[in-house]
């Protein structure tokens, strides 16, 4: 067998892995690189290898850093099939639809710049919503948690909870090839215990191999109790300033958990009843239907609720923002309202016209409550920048600025280690999907086999 890295290689985002054994070329992942200046143009860059070589594709979960190049997959030549569970595909299809549609907005507003000031039009897409509908009929078995798939004979595949986001995976891959049994475990992002939501991760008990995440491979989180604590107060505080709250939102998992906690909020008098609540996602509004449909990802107690038909998502003063008219009509409200948008990292999508509206108000408040990977619009506004560019106009930072990472959807540094620990025989770790400074501090917690951190296109056999 023989793994080799193409994204996500001492870095958090862009997660693309190949594994290759005597019949098979297995692709694990194939996600969008976020965070740069020039998306199309960083993405459109080779993948490592042929596309058309390609087998297989398994799919850990629907975040667009892991499936976000499928389409441009597709478009250059892959023909084969990509397995992933239920959830994964309902979602992966709304989150790569998403993606084209924001590409193409882009390259439009590229092309009329460029063309103002005499110049050539900008890059195309890197993919358009036909390339997505193609990605589509490439979508074959979908994965059941705990219950091998035969990929071909003597390679199997088999799916295991990772708590991440609805639907997402570890992924246990074994061959009895050639006689001998080898076996190798891909933790695509490994969730955060204790959620409302989600029932915890649950890794296999063996695997020789494992290519692991180590996005907060540094760090501890704060609890969980004191994030919603703290999440109330900040709120709070903002209505009393007169202010709006803005909270980019990534529309997967996190979207969901914030309207839990809202809902739970009024109904425990930590916020009033009366409080407005703009969901303003198409994305986020259909992945809360997803959820709906699919009790086998959900904590026992909230798949209750579902069936009973109460409906923990719904806040009372909850309005859902389809259409863009309804969108810039929130830009109207001054004070009390509580936006959540799309994207969590800024990067894209509405949440960048409600910060144009409110980041240079100093009685409203900006909540991050996920991860923002370097270069992004958010990171530049944790990290305390004065001002930023938004749609060609300099806006200064006066709104308050919390970042709340207890409600972060990846598992902390004693989290890794001890879902690590739990898997026994690895003789060897590839530590991908993280800053190469935390990858070091959690490769120095890691007891047990070699250690490696691969870096881009690097390939090993195992």
């Amino acid at each position: 067998m023989k793994l080799s890295f193409h994204g996500a290689d001492l870095g958090v985002t862009g997660s693309c892995h190949m594994l290759e054994t005597r019949n098979r070329r297995i692709l694990i992942d194939c996600g969008l690189l976020q965070g740069s200046r020039d998306l199309v143009e960083d993405n459109a860059e080779p993948f490592g290898f042929d596309p058309k070589e390609i087998d297989c594709v398994l799919l850990t979960h629907a975040h667009l850093d892991h499936c976000g190049r499928l389409p441009l997959l597709v478009k250059r030549g892959f023909r084969g099939i990509v397995i992933a569970t239920a959830a994964t595909f309902e979602l992966a299809r709304l989150v790569m639809l998403d993606a084209a549609h924001l590409q193409d907005e882009e390259a439009r507003r590229r092309s009329r710049r460029k063309r103002r000031h005499g110049e050539d039009g900008g890059p195309p897409p890197l993919y358009t919503i036909d390339d997505v509908s193609s990605t589509f009929e490439r979508f074959g078995t979908a994965a059941e948690y705990g219950k091998p798939i035969e990929i071909t004979p003597g390679l199997r595949a088999t799916f295991f909870d990772a708590g991440h986001i609805l639907g997402s995976a570890s992924i246990l891959v074994e061959s009895d090839e050639q006689g001998s049994r080898r076996s190798i475990l891909f933790s695509g992002d490994i969730g955060n215990t204790g959620r409302p939501l989600l029932r915890p991760p649950s890794p296999p008990d063996h695997a020789e191999a494992i290519v692991m995440e180590s996005t907060y491979g540094d760090r501890r989180h704060r609890s969980f109790a004191d994030s919603i604590e703290e999440f109330y107060a900040a709120i709070a505080d903002a209505f009393r300033r007169g202010g709006n709250v803005i909270i980019p939102t990534f529309a997967l998992e996190r979207a969901q958990e914030l309207l839990f906690f809202l809902h739970r909020g009024v109904e425990t008098n930590r916020l009033p009843s009366t409080v407005q609540v703009f969901l303003d996602s198409p994305m986020a509004i259909s992945a809360t239907e997803i959820f709906e449909r699919h009790p086998e990802s959900l904590d026992p107690a909230l798949a209750c609720l579902l069936r009973e038909g109460r409906d923990p998502f719904r806040v009372p003063g909850l309005h859902l923002a389809r259409e863009t008219t309804e969108s810039m009509a929130i830009n109207r409200i001054s004070g009390g309202a509580i936006i959540m948008a799309g994207s969590g990292m800024c990067t894209g999508g509405r949440v960048r016209h409600h910060l144009r509206h409110n980041l240079w108000r100093k009685e409203s408040a900006v909540i991050f409550v996920g991860y923002a990977a370097a270069g992004t619009l958010a990171r530049r506004i944790i990290d305390g920048a004065q001002q930023v560019t938004l749609f060609g106009e300099e806006i200064p930072v006066r709104a308050h600025v919390h970042t709340i990472n207890g409600f972060s959807a990846h598992a902390d540094q004693q989290e890794l280690v001890a879902w690590h620990s739990h898997i026994q025989g690895s003789r060897r770790t590839f530590l991908v999907h993280g800053e190469e400074r935390v990858m070091k501090q959690l490769a120095e917690q890691l007891s047990s086999g070699q250690i490696e951190m691969p870096h881009l296109h690097q390939s090993f056999d195992l």
